[in-house]
């Protein structure tokens, strides 16, 4: 049996390896014919102009469903473990509830371009960022209250240190925007995917530009965080009769 057919790992361990292909492809489709400049554009950029916006589409969709089953494992996962912990349970439902609004967000960011429905966009991204950071707040809680009996203290600081990640990206990403379009009124910058590093706010938007990738990763590597736990810890929970060990 390979590692990743190990009780349900398969979903996070999935999750991760499309989510980053979706990102890589349509960077790399969409520098090749030139939509967009070679060094760090928007992560949405590499999505708005076809064909590269076909392929976006389509992989941030699938990427959104895989969030949306591995965030329910997860959630079956923490209650079968905690039957008994009504404080856990309460972060439980929340996590679940806010992951679900993330992967809705994400659904939202890939069908509704950046240069042609800007603002559908913008809130697409707030709800997947946004909710998304909450969500990784969320797990990282819930793993500092299920250690040690459940989780060791390493998981707990891998996912902390994670979540820091996560917090620092936003916190970069919004400010260098903030004052990006601040600086820059009268210039359409949704539409605008060429830079020339001359420009007024060039420095501003490589910031902010690289802060949405890091965020983007970020992402991407708290969910690798759960697959040592769908291998191991669902062995534990097997024989109890929840849905999702059926």
């Amino acid at each position: 049996m390979w590692w990743f057919q190990e009780g349900l790992c398969f979903f996070p361990s999935a999750l991760v390896v499309w989510s980053a292909a979706t990102f890589i492809f349509s960077y790399v489709t969409a520098v090749l014919v030139k939509d967009v400049d070679l060094l760090v554009p928007y992560i949405s950029d590499t999505g708005s102009l076809a064909p590269e916006r076909c392929l976006f589409g389509v992989m941030l969709t699938v990427s959104a469903f895989l969030g949306v089953i591995t965030m329910f494992v997860r959630y079956k996962q923490v209650e079968a473990l905690n039957p008994l912990e009504v404080t856990i349970t309460k972060w439980n439902k929340a996590g679940l509830a806010l992951g679900m609004i993330s992967c809705f967000g994400l659904c939202i960011v890939a069908n509704f371009q950046k240069t042609v429905f800007i603002h559908v966009h913008v809130l697409g991204a707030v709800l997947s960022f946004g909710f998304g950071v909450s969500y990784t707040g969320i797990q990282t809680i819930l793993s500092y209250k299920m250690q040690p009996h459940i989780h060791g203290k390493r998981i707990f600081w891998v996912r902390l240190w994670v979540l820091l990640w996560c917090g620092f990206s936003v916190v970069s990403m919004f400010f260098s925007s903030v004052i990006l379009y601040s600086e820059s009124r009268g210039i359409e910058l949704s539409k605008k995917l060429h830079w020339d590093p001359q420009e007024k706010g060039y420095t501003l938007h490589i910031i902010s530009t690289a802060s949405e990738w890091s965020l983007a990763f970020s992402f991407i590597t708290f969910f690798l965080t759960y697959i040592r736990d769908f291998q191991v810890r669902l062995r534990s929970v097997v024989k109890t009769p929840f849905s999702f060990c059926c």
